[in-house]
């Protein structure tokens, strides 16, 4: 058996999906997210590897560069780590059908690789108990790529599915926001383009966001059968892309 090296922290959501009162979804109590630089800094600074962060991080990037121009021709990479390829999505309805970016969506799909997986067996798992729920956000999907918490598609419209994350109340700070990470700019989503508001679900129309990476907070009054006094804020745990 491994030696136990890591651990990873999560915290217990009532299933909304079930009756059963006893029924838990466990979720990873996420940490910040590490861009690549640092994770070059981390190994340089733990004696991993014999090379300056900054060279280290260089050639990282170089690689990943030419990663993804090869997988523009067609190509499927397997790092042992992860493997990653391209893939379609939509339907052709006729044998002549070509390639339409409005009807069909071409991604990349990445899963993990055995080396991977071999970590897992030094890490264990700590529970934390029954997290707090007064608002919480589950999940959020691209309608127009399909893609489930990763990507954003500016100007098109995003699934926010949730408990109590309706929009309710006047106070100034009520909204649905993108927070830059680079730059923790926010960006509100505008009250015309909050399509569908309810309890469980909101649909609305992404901003005109430049390329990043963004926190999805939505920031509301909103309570079973009443409004709160002063709002609260549901915070995503997952950070969202765009390219």
């Amino acid at each position: 058996m491994a030696t136990v090296l890591h651990t990873i922290k999560a915290r217990l959501y009532k299933n909304l999906l079930t009756s059963d009162p006893d029924n838990y979804i466990i979720r990873v109590n996420s940490e910040r997210t590490l861009n690549i630089r640092n994770i070059c800094e981390s190994a340089a600074s733990r004696g991993r590897v014999n090379v300056p962060a900054s060279m280290m991080e260089h050639v990282v990037n170089l690689f990943f560069k030419e990663m993804g121009y090869q997988l523009c021709d067609g190509f499927s990479v397997n790092t042992g780590w992860f493997t990653v390829g391209p893939r379609m999505r939509g339907v052709a309805n006729s044998p002549k059908e070509q390639y339409d970016s409005e009807k069909h969506t071409l991604l990349f799909e990445l899963h993990q690789g055995a080396a991977l997986r071999r970590e897992l067996e030094n890490v264990t798992v700590e529970f934390l108990g029954v997290a707090d729920t007064d608002a919480v956000i589950t999940q959020v999907t691209d309608v127009k790529t399909g893609n489930v918490n990763d990507l954003l598609s500016p100007g098109r419209n995003l699934k926010i599915a949730g408990d109590k994350i309706k929009i309710a109340g006047n106070n100034a700070t009520n909204g649905i926001y993108f927070v830059n990470q680079a730059t923790s700019e926010r960006t509100k989503v505008n009250d015309p383009d909050i399509v569908t508001n309810n309890p469980s679900a909101l649909i609305v129309v992404i901003p005109d966001l430049s390329s990043g990476t963004y926190l999805l907070e939505v920031t509301t009054q909103y309570a079973v059968g009443s409004l709160l006094k002063k709002p609260r804020t549901a915070m995503f745990d997952k950070t969202l892309t765009v390219e």
